[in-house]
């Protein structure tokens, strides 16, 4: 998907303009534009009625309190689904082997993260996992885990057949649909939703950390734990911004993402066209989102705490644009769809309603945190956004949907490619 021809200047400008879009400051400064358009009635799509805020915060609470009675909330993450069941997955793996130093287990962790996470599109009704060594089933996000993890374990992402738990460019890059589709288990009977975009965008992943050494060199080759070392250099006394953690990983993965957005030679990942994101530059226009990166960056507090790092300003980042947090809102009402039979059709990603849904879901998330807070006599520091996220809306959304649906399934329909939910 290339540029529209309508922004014009030199080619740094746009470049220029197409770096600012690659931040957590951008997707929460334009998707507060697009919500005070929404309370002004001034959105084509959808209606914000604030007067369900205090239920939706309500709604929350409670469920914040029912998976955490005690209020001690993790931070959002990829690793909370590798202890389902109370068994501690990644524990007992890593426990299982002598690592140097505490580098050597975060660069591990790492490696694990970015695969994982990357390939934690929706997985659609229709597909299940089956875990051998607990004999349990679990579908969706926690099937697409676990499942992930075993694949790790395995030595699927390694080029070593002496060091499995590992992932690195040149596994990535080879990584063949037979091998992702029996790692996943999938058959005609069992079909994963977008395997082929999962495959394509962990076999672009190995050609990014080939393309960047400067971000990705380890020092037993070029693989996602290199970001340990870089981050190490770039860090002030041990301690690193989870935005500049964001931004590093936006502006090192942006070829990856397939048949996005370009302005200039700037790749802009997770951004698309909403018609009343107006600042008056090369950038009129974009709406940045970077759902699966901020994913990924909440995934990567723990390992890179765990090689010795220190990741601060959490509430640098923004609240997840996918369906389960922006299903909540409308489940709750918090947003309305203007057309009545827009949630009886299903919507490719780039649809204009599809992002003012998903931009008005990450600003909104940043009022219920607000109000969560303020219920619980919490301040962002002791109670950040990702743990709001993860007590907290992600479960909400689920919850309602159940309510809602007997499938469980969220409000908006997705055609979904594997790259973006």
């Amino acid at each position: 998907m290339s540029t529209p021809a309508s922004p014009s200047g030199s080619a740094a400008a746009l470049a220029s303009a197409g770096r600012r879009l690659l931040s957590a400051r951008a997707v929460r400064e334009r998707a507060g534009m697009l919500l005070q358009l929404g309370l002004s009635n001034a959105l084509d799509h959808f209606s914000v009625d604030l007067n369900r805020l205090d239920p939706a915060a309500d709604y929350v609470l409670r469920v914040i309190r029912s998976n955490y009675p005690n209020l001690a909330v993790p931070p959002h993450s990829r690793w909370r689904h590798f202890e389902l069941g109370e068994v501690d997955r990644w524990g007992e793996l890593a426990g299982g082997r002598e690592w140097a130093d505490s580098a050597d287990l975060g660069r591990a962790a790492v490696d694990l993260a970015f695969v994982s996470v990357l390939l934690d599109a929706g997985a659609g009704p229709r597909w299940a996992y089956a875990e051998a060594a607990t004999g349990e089933t679990f579908a969706r996000s926690e099937g697409l885990a676990i499942a992930s993890l075993v694949m790790f374990a395995s030595g699927a992402f390694s080029s070593s057949p002496y060091d499995p738990m590992r992932a690195d460019a040149r596994a990535l890059a080879g990584l063949t649909m037979e091998e992702l589709s029996d790692g996943f288990q999938v058959s005609n009977g069992n079909p994963l939703v977008g395997l082929e975009g999962r495959l394509g965008l962990i076999n672009r992943l190995g050609q990014a950390l080939a393309a960047r050494p400067d971000v990705f060199t380890a020092p037993d080759g070029l693989r996602p734990g290199g970001l340990v070392d870089h981050l190490v250099r770039r860090s002030t006394n041990g301690r690193i911004p989870a935005a500049e953690v964001l931004e590093v990983l936006l502006d090192a993965l942006g070829p990856i993402w397939p048949g996005r957005y370009a302005l200039g030679d700037v790749p802009l990942g997770d951004t698309w066209r909403h018609s009343k994101v107006l600042v008056g530059d090369a950038s009129d226009g974009f709406m940045p989102l970077h759902k699966l990166s901020q994913w990924l960056t909440y995934s990567l507090i723990e390992p890179l705490v765990w090689a010795g790092l220190e990741v601060v300003e959490l509430d640098g980042l923004t609240g997840l644009a996918e369906y389960r947090n922006g299903g909540f809102l409308i489940d709750i009402g918090l947003l309305k769809p203007r057309d009545p039979q827009a949630l009886s059709r299903s919507h490719r990603p780039e649809e204009e309603l599809v992002v003012e849904w998903r931009a008005l879901t990450v600003a909104l998330l940043d009022r219920i945190a607000e109000s969560v807070r303020k219920r619980l006599s919490r301040t962002p520091q002791s109670f950040p956004l990702a743990c709001v996220l993860e007590g907290g809306t992600w479960s909400a959304g689920r919850r309602i949907a159940r309510e809602k649906r007997q499938d469980g399934s969220p409000p908006v329909v997705i055609d979904s490619d594997g790259t973006v939910f």
